[in-house]
């Protein structure tokens, strides 16, 4: 909810203006973007991703594009029947601007395809893994499965994002609804409904905050759940920048306790013995104790996440910080305005239209630290569209502007709020009554007639709230945006959690990242000059690049029906490089249909794809042609 635009101007005329302006921002600033990073990237190794290296390497190092924590088993190197090859722990290589580590490999290794798993934590504190193979020789087959799942993920990386989630949901409950009370409606101190939202949004951030701290090595880790109590591991966790910033949260949400404390204590009474004197001086000292506790807590964010690596960080991680304080005063002060129409409907109009302007700067620094933040992260228009950090960001926008939409409603009703709203005396038959009886003796007799006084009392006070139709026109519009809300928050909590665009293209640049993949199907005509022995060999390569590759090869007569023959081989050859041919024997697996596994490609190129079918003792052929892998 935002504030109500001048009279000069309309409603579609000032947002007309503004997203002229913020379109104008973003088209500056993406399009001349330097490089930077967030989370770390593999940018190259030694040897090469499906690399063939005619003698064994004494080590294997790889290269990050920024820094990176490593331990003792960050980097594997396995042999074809799955043993480690390699002599222990890590190498820190790095050089300069140069981040590099390394592992020595034993002595007298054999010929055959190596697998090289890594993991490591990035400097923005989120766990980063990969895998590749290399061939001593020539490829071979290879017990070793590459791993399927991303470090942080499973039912660990679950629960570390739902405390994520949690943490933004209980600071945003915490500090906007203090700051509600303090900036918009002071009497809302002694408003048990609100109190109670605020000390839940506490609770509610450090329970997170603990479950983040002892999921914390499990999720960059092993992944397994029972690791959260490993004391070791704990230790571990304690000694890293993200353990520090959790650590260092826990600390200031003690002052926050008594911050919340005293605004519902000391702050609420003086609120109601009217000593306006003593009353402002609390109210100022709150404030400023207030932010710098509030800016502390958001600066945990800022100190372990995104915004400390990077490029300009020493800019980044303020305004990371305003970003998140401004989050909390629109979002957290628009939950505490909907509870409070709901429970306390006699809340004052004036309240609610500081609010609106309240949430109208928020919106302004929100536009403000968003866009900065959007340029650091993505870059460019590609990666705004081609990554994955682009297309959530550009979800986000759609939803924030869905909430500002939904705001400028909102607007119009508090325009239209009544100042008092007095209601009509209740018609004799809707009046509700209780016989009037002396005062009981019996304590419990006295306790259940004030049970039925407040019931009185609390219907009285919903049929007055519901009978005023701006108040529930506001209270209608202002849900729609707390359940918008809702969603924009979780998109959020995936966004920081999302290698950032800039990261994503850098990578991709560099030739560190996964190749897209680009599977190969191919289909030739083929004729062995026997007796049924015409027909085609359709080819398929999954995922068609360098590395481990799935072949299947599906004979069919000319009418479309299966083919069996008694033998079909397949050889791969790269003459550019003089590689090959490298054969493979694909097992029958029905009528028609061979297929191997674990084909090893062991570099980009032009390559040769030759098929022989064996139809009779004596009739073969063989078909071959050249298409691009990696």
């Amino acid at each position: 909810m935002t504030a109500t635009a001048p009279r000069s101007f309309s409603t579609v005329t000032v947002l007309a203006r503004l997203l002229t302006v913020v379109a104008a921002l973003l088209g500056t600033l993406l399009t001349g973007a330097a490089p930077a990073s967030a989370h770390a990237a593999l940018t190259s190794s030694d040897p090469k991703d499906g690399a063939v290296v005619a003698t064994a390497p004494r080590s294997v190092s790889l290269t990050f594009s920024e820094q990176v924590a490593m331990d003792d088993d960050s980097i594997r190197v396995l042999d074809p029947a799955g043993k480690r090859a390699d002599t222990g722990e890590p190498t820190n290589l790095s050089s300069g601007n140069i981040v590099k580590y390394g592992t020595g490999l034993r002595a007298g290794l054999p010929d055959g395809t190596y697998t090289v798993a890594w993991q490591a934590v990035s400097a923005d504190s989120h766990p980063v893994s990969g895998a590749f193979t290399f061939s001593i020789g020539a490829p071979s087959t290879t017990t070793v499965a590459l791993p399927d799942q991303q470090v942080g993920g499973g039912l660990v990386g679950a629960l570390y994002g739902a405390a994520r989630y949690a943490a933004y949901a209980g600071f945003i409950l915490l500090v906007g609804g203090a700051a509600f009370v303090l900036a918009c409606w002071p009497r809302g101190a002694g408003v048990r409904p609100v109190q109670r939202l605020v000390v839940h949004g506490w609770v509610t951030l450090t329970a997170a905050t603990l479950a983040q701290l002892l999921l914390r090595n499990p999720y960059t880790g092993s992944g397994e759940l029972g690791d959260a109590f490993d004391l070791a591991g704990l230790k571990a966790v304690l000694e890293s920048k993200a353990g520090a910033a959790l650590v260092s949260r826990l600390l200031l949400l003690g002052a926050a306790a008594l911050f919340v404390a005293v605004l519902f204590g000391a702050y609420a009474r003086r609120e109601n013995d009217g000593d306006a004197a003593e009353k402002k001086d609390l109210a100022f000292g709150l404030s400023i104790g207030g932010t710098v506790v509030a800016a502390g807590i958001a600066a945990t964010w800022a100190l372990s996440e995104h915004a400390s690596t990077g490029i300009q960080p020493l800019v980044a991680m303020p305004a990371d910080v305003l970003h998140l304080l401004a989050v909390a005063c629109w979002l957290g002060g628009l939950t505490t305005l909907l509870v409070a129409l709901h429970r306390a409907p006699d809340i004052e109009r004036t309240a609610v239209q500081r609010f609106s302007r309240l949430a109208f700067g928020s919106v302004l620094v929100l536009a403000v630290t968003g866009i900065y933040q959007s340029w650091r992260q993505v870059g460019s228009w590609s990666a705004l569209t081609d990554t994955s950090y682009g297309q959530l960001l550009l979800v986000k926008i759609g939803l924030v502007a869905v909430l500002i939409g939904v705001a400028s409603i909102s607007r119009r009703w508090t325009g239209r709020l009544a100042e008092t709203y007095e209601p009509e005396e209740p018609e004799a038959e809707e009046r509700v009554t209780v016989p009037a009886e002396p005062a009981p003796a019996d304590p419990a007799r006295a306790a259940q007639l004030a049970r039925q006084q407040a019931a009185i009392a609390t219907t009285a006070r919903k049929r007055q709230r519901d009978a005023d139709p701006e108040r529930s026109g506001l209270r209608r519009s202002v849900m729609a945006e707390a359940l918008i809300a809702v969603v924009l928050l979780a998109v959020t909590t995936v966004l920081t959690s999302t290698e950032p665009g800039r990261t994503e293209e850098a990578a991709r640049a560099a030739g560190g990242a996964a190749a897209a993949d680009r599977p190969v199907s191919i289909s030739i005509p083929f004729d062995t000059g026997g007796q049924d022995g015409r027909g085609t060999v359709r080819i398929g390569l999954d995922p068609g690049r360098t590395g481990s590759n799935k072949l299947d090869i599906r004979l069919d007569r000319p009418d479309g029906r299966p083919l069996d023959a008694p033998e079909v081989k397949a050889a791969f050859t790269l003459k550019a490089k003089d590689i090959g041919p490298l054969p493979v024997v694909p097992d029958r697996i029905a009528t028609g249909h061979w297929s191997a596994a674990g084909v090893q490609i062991p570099m980009p190129g032009e390559w040769e794809i030759a098929v022989t079918v064996r139809t009779s003792d004596i009739d073969q052929a063989t078909v071959k042609k050249n298409v691009k892998i990696g």
